[in-house]
């Protein structure tokens, strides 16, 4: 088995040939050094076909290596091969909303009167509008019925309406994902905390007490559009049903235990913010009806206006996090701020495809959507490699990508690694991908995209089983040991 070489152990085989009889004579010409040849580095780094092999790792691997400064390839392994990226679709989906939507853009989500307001009586109808803010929390719909009591408001006559039609309505990111997956939410132009709903579960005399609520650091509020029932039974732990009021849901009595909580995804958005606002305005003395859907986009006079954090914020959240909905709603919103059209996810990511290829020169890119998680979704790892180059020219992505700890054999951080790495890690069952920049230990920066996938083994697992199938773990443990190995061998081949 050929194991990848350290940098001490580079470093001590170059002073062991400093020491040599060779270099114990008076030179027969300048001293300047001579560069050693590729091949014989490496010889020295490994063949990675061998570290592959030795990882034992089922499936297939592609990987490519590229200097920052040219973007020339350094390395590749089968760079024809296209593999499900994951949530390194993230990459291009930061660089896209960024490049058309701009680093200091921020979303609106407004409150907007449909008649006039005399002395605090609104004669008309109020509309909760949505402007893509992937944030929007329950911290921020306070704050706006305060803002709206402020505005002297103190009373609505019309009916309360709320709107999402910046965005197209999706129901779900991966419709291949469980129901109860609360990284696959609906989508819609309106979001309330990434369009999940906090269930909450205790055990008591009389059986189990259940809440279902849009809790944040702050607040509390219970929800009656989503609803929990529990059924007597040990699978499947949940059921899902849609009606036009509520996302209804039952659990099995059998997955309770004593007490516990999770989040829970939210297929009807609107509804959820629109319930959630009108708490807090009924704290603040102004009743509203209940919400209703409107698929017009409002006219009137705005009142109150929430603006979300800046952009190149959100990205950087949504780097660290891997946040689904967030990558789809700026993915969305850049496509439409391009003059597109798009009237699913599928649509905004064929666009952004062609982005890729015009603007970063990156062909084959095959995303089926903003995030990730679309089992369809293909790139090629060599022309990644050569856009992260093209993109660093720009600084734009590298200070927004977290650093990837390198670990020591016993797994622990290696706060001393020669090789500082800062990536999107991402990771599907049977699939693990890693792409970002590197700097070897001498200061070299390389950009880099590696992709390792057990499609045979992913189409096995029954749509019940996604969440925690058997075995993607150990796989998954191995894929990350491999991508550290494969790193460390360009830190000693074209970083030392």
């Amino acid at each position: 088995m050929v194991k990848a070489i350290s940098r001490r152990g580079f470093l001590a085989g170059t002073a062991c040939l400093a020491a040599s009889g060779s270099w114990a004579n008076p030179p027969a010409s300048s001293l300047r050094p001579q560069l050693r040849p590729t091949s014989v580095l490496r010889a020295a780094a490994g063949d990675p076909q061998a570290l592959i092999d030795a990882s034992k790792l089922s499936g297939m691997v592609s990987f490519a290596v590229a200097d920052l400064a040219s973007g020339e390839l350094l390395e590749t392994h089968l760079p024809q091969l296209s593999l499900p990226p994951a949530s390194v679709a993230k990459i291009l989906t930061a660089l896209y909303a960024l490049d058309i939507l701009g680093a200091e853009h921020e979303f609106q989500t407004k409150l907007v009167a449909n008649g006039p307001v005399t002395n605090g009586v609104l004669d008309g109808d109020l509309v909760l509008v949505g402007g893509g803010d992937p944030t929007l929390d329950t911290n921020a719909l306070a704050e706006m019925a305060a803002e709206l009591k402020r505005a002297g408001v103190r009373e609505v006559r019309g009916r309360f309406l709320v709107y999402g039609g910046a965005l197209p309505r999706v129901q779900t990111i991966d419709p291949e994902q469980p129901d109860s997956a609360g990284y696959s939410p609906a989508i819609s132009g309106l979001a309330l905390n990434f369009n999940r709903v906090h269930f909450e579960w205790k055990r008591g005399a009389q059986g189990w007490a259940l809440s279902m609520d849009a809790r944040s650091d702050k607040y509390r509020p219970d929800v009656s559009m989503a609803r929990m029932r529990v059924v007597e039974r040990q699978v499947p732990v949940y059921t899902y049903a849609s009606t036009p009021e509520a996302d209804v849901w039952t659990v099995a009595s059998g997955a309770l235990g004593k007490g516990g909580a999770r989040w829970l995804p939210v297929r009807l958005p609107e509804l959820y913010a629109g319930d959630v606002f009108r708490t807090f305005a009924r704290a603040q003395g102004v009743v509203l009806k209940p919400a209703n859907v409107t698929q017009v986009r409002p006219v009137g006079t705005e009142i109150v206006s929430n603006s979300s954090q800046k952009l190149v914020e959100i990205i950087r959240g949504m780097l660290k996090y891997s946040t689904n909905i967030t990558a789809e709603m700026v993915g969305l919103s850049a496509t439409a701020a391009r003059g597109v059209t798009a009237l699913s996810l599928r649509d905004s990511a064929a666009e952004m495809n062609r982005w890729a290829a015009e603007k970063l020169g990156i062909p084959g890119t095959a995303l089926v959507d903003h995030s990730g998680l679309g089992a369809d979704s293909r790139m090629l790892a060599a022309p990644l490699a050569k856009g992260l180059a093209v993109a660093d020219r720009h600084s734009v992505l590298g200070p927004l990508l977290k650093q990837i700890e390198m670990r020591k054999p016993d797994g622990k951080p290696d706060m001393s690694h020669p090789v500082s790495v800062h990536a999107k890690t991402g990771t599907l069952n049977f699939v693990s991908a890693l792409a970002g920049y590197m700097k070897g230990p001498d200061g070299r920066d390389l950009a880099f995209a590696i992709f390792c996938a057990d499609e045979a083994a992913r189409a096995q697992i029954s749509r019940a089983d996604r969440i925690r199938p058997k075995g993607a773990r150990p796989w998954n443990r191995k894929a990350k040991a491999l991508q550290q190995q494969l790193i460390e061998r360009w830190g000693n081949l074209y970083g030392a």
